[in-house]
Order: C-alpha cells, then structure tokens, then sequence
C-alpha cells in the first residue's frame, strides 16, 4: 500500500500515518490537496490529511478542499497527542533567534510562549512544522527556530531549545484516512476509541427553523452528536452547510432515517464517512 502525508519528514501528520499503516510506504507531499489530488489519481491508495486540533478546532483548508474540490471518503480517525518543541541549528544560541518559522495552527498553539519569551521575533508561516525543521536545517547561518515535534529534531539534526511550548497541556489532533473506497477499515495497531458518522447537511434557505428541525431528527432517535460547524458554501455570504458528527457507526434504521427525514425538509443530506477512530498514545507515538 502506498499512504500519502502532509510532509516532508517529521510532521506530526506522518506520526499519525506510521500509526495507522505500519507497514505501508508512506509517501510525503507538500500540501493537504495534494496528497488528496493523489488518492484520486491513483498515485496512492490512501492519504492521511489533519482535521481538528482541540486548541486551534478544524483545520479548515481539509474540510473545505474535502467538500468542495475532492469528495474522497473518510474510512479512518487518529489522534494524535501533540508537544511542539523550539528547535534551532546546534551551533545558534537561543539568543539569536530573530524569526520562528512553522505551520500556521502550530504557532497559534504556541502564542502565549511565543509572546513572553520572543516577543520581537518575526513569525513566518510553512506549510508544515515538517518544512519549517527541514528549512531551519537548510540556512544554519540565519537566526531563526521552527515549531516542531521530537522527530522533526532527530530527523533534521536539530537542538531542542525549549521544550513542550504549547499554550494548553491536553493538546491532540485528530486525523482521518482518506480512500476512493468508501468502505471503512479496521486497523490493529492503535487503541479504537469510537465509531463515527460525518455528515454534510445543507439547509433550505427559505425554511424557518431548520437548523432546529434538522437538531431534532438526531434528538427523538436517541443519536448523539459529538460536533456540529457551520462553514460557507462559497456560493454567497451568508450561505452555509453544517458538518456534524455522529456517535456510531452507518446502521440499517436510524441514520438512514435521519437522512430520509431532512431530504423531506428539503435539506441536502452528504454522508462524509462513516469509520472508526483510534488514538495513538504518547509512547507509541514516539516509538514508531
């Protein structure tokens, strides 16, 4: 099997991936849409792409380029516990250090130390905390950090400056496993921890009290709901679809009910994925 990633090497994405497949070849791209425009193309046969961080909540460029551009089933979840690290060339002091480079939601995590500890350094955003350790390792002579985990720093020969510099203790990612088969897998390596349905709902836009309506078909079946977002169409302001996840997986009655029910409302009904979710914990993480 041949499993796409958010690279290059030492992403936090490619520790949720080696969680999941231990024994597939894990191939880097530079994007999330590339690695999905990959599994479309056959180039793969999956693609692990992040979708929410319980600090910084969805990773919006997945869900938007998921709904929007590549409709590819979810047949997979992974947590993944996150500790982001400072890390710098060996031969650079702490006290050089003029710019911090990484992805974008890693730096948001990091805000607080970020602020206190380098309050004048110029922040600069990669497309993974991958690149940024790879960039650092590239241009030792310049005085900058990236945000990144412990195998970035091992990958790329890096020094941890500051440990464990995210703003919130209990900080995770989840992330999901992407195919053009649609059919849920089950993987023996991590611990399940739950089953889940996603759905896309599209309201009717001349219908009041929909979103009501639409809360109440899950609540008189007894189906909990563990997220509800809101996100435009990008048809125009103010228009928006909801993502809602729901506890279990796809059955023969109730789901199907519940989709049967908002398609007479005149909703538009998508069923994202219907899959298991596992957590990787701390020591796993570290040991693949």
């Amino acid at each position: 099997m041949k499993i796409a990633y958010l690279g290059p090497r030492g992403t936090f994405t490619e520790v949720a991936a080696r969680g999941m497949f231990e024994q597939g070849e894990l191939i880097p791209f530079r994007t999330i849409p590339t690695c999905m425009d990959a599994v479309e193309a056959s180039e793969v046969d999956f693609a692990v792409v992040p979708i929410e961080n319980a600090i910084e909540g969805s990773v919006n460029l997945t869900l938007d380029y998921l709904i929007h551009k590549q409709r590819l089933p979810i047949v997979g979840g992974i947590t993944v516990a996150i500790e982001q690290h400072l890390l710098i060339n060996p031969n650079k002091g702490t006290k050089e250090i003029n710019k911090i480079v990484s992805h974008p939601h890693a730096i948001a995590q990091c805000h607080e130390f970020l602020q206190k500890q380098y309050p004048n350094a110029e922040w600069e955003y990669m497309n993974s905390t991958g690149a940024a350790a790879q960039f650092v390792k590239e241009h030792p002579e310049l005085g900058i950090a990236a945000i990144a985990n412990e195998g970035a720093a091992k990958a790329y020969d890096l020094h941890i400056a500051h440990s464990n510099i995210h703003d919130f203790p209990n900080n995770r990612t989840s992330f999901v496993v992407l195919s053009k088969n649609a059919e849920a897998i089950r993987f023996s390596g991590p611990l399940h921890t739950e089953d889940k349905t996603m759905l896309m709902v599209t309201l009717p836009s001349d219908f009041s009290g929909a979103l009501h309506q639409v809360l109440s078909a899950f609540a008189w079946r007894k189906l909990n709901l563990t997220k509800i977002e809101s996100r435009p169409t990008k048809t125009g302001l103010g228009n928006y679809f909801f993502i809602i996840d729901v506890e279990g997986l796809m059955d023969d009655v109730l789901i199907p009910g519940v989709v049967s029910e908002l398609q007479a409302l005149g909703c538009g009904v998508d069923i994202l994925g219907s899959y298991p979710c596992y957590t990787l914990v701390k020591n796993e993480a570290k040991m693949r």
